[in-house]
């Protein structure tokens, strides 16, 4: 575990930038992605959600993640083989599986693993760096720490629906992941949320005494 200096939102930026090129630089390539999903979960964190919502670049530091995996994970989609909802968890890694649940939200994931071995990494929490002003409109009334700390909250702030699954995540679009260049933190693991079987993995990670993380 590498020392931490997060102490809560002292990093909360109200910007929203109408171009993102500052972004394009860093896209995370595909070769970070086809690795073992733990580590990928792990190495996740600290990393950068952007995307483009009507001309603005929304972007979010990844504070929080779960990693699923296959036949040997019991809590993942994929455990029981390949299904049509499932399907991205076996494709090329570096995509999004974004999947509806609970009748009222979406998640956002990114697969992992090399293509036919089903993987995804599961973004449970972002901490808001830019395009503030269009988060808050699309969670009205809605505390700025809380706008995205949980998987449905940082969907819906960010605008990610079912139209944004299997888009691939390691082209500039409207939807990747950058590589900050941020990584003084302390990496926290725990029991995974929200599932009945596999619960014994230690598989959820978070940036330690980060105020983003989601409360469970």
């Amino acid at each position: 575990m590498t020392s931490s200096s997060e102490k809560g939102p002292s990093s909360l930026r109200n910007r929203d930038r109408l171009d993102g090129e500052s972004h394009e630089h860093n896209v995370i390539t595909r070769s970070f992605y086809a690795r073992d999903t733990v580590e990928v979960a792990k190495q996740l964190l600290g990393k950068n959600l952007v995307r483009f919502v009507r001309g603005t670049c929304l972007v979010g530091r990844i504070v929080e993640d779960e990693a699923y995996r296959g036949s040997d994970d019991p809590a993942s989609h994929a455990f029981r083989g390949i299904t049509p909802r499932n399907a991205p968890m076996f494709g090329e890694p570096g995509h999004a599986y974004v999947y509806f649940t609970y009748g009222n939200h979406y998640c956002l994931n990114v697969t992992t693993q090399e293509t036919g071995t089903p993987g995804a990494v599961l973004i449970r929490a972002l901490e808001p760096l830019e395009g503030l002003n269009v988060m808050r409109k699309l969670r009205p009334k809605v505390p700025d720490l809380a706008l995205t700390n949980g998987p449905g909250k940082l969907t819906k702030a960010f605008g990610i629906d079912k139209s944004l699954n299997r888009i691939d995540m390691t082209n500039r679009g409207p939807l990747f992941l950058t590589d900050s260049g941020e990584g003084s933190f302390g990496i926290v693991k725990s029991k995974r949320v929200g599932i009945t079987e596999g619960r014994g993995r230690m598989w959820r990670f978070y940036i330690q005494e980060n105020a983003f993380v989601s409360r469970v």
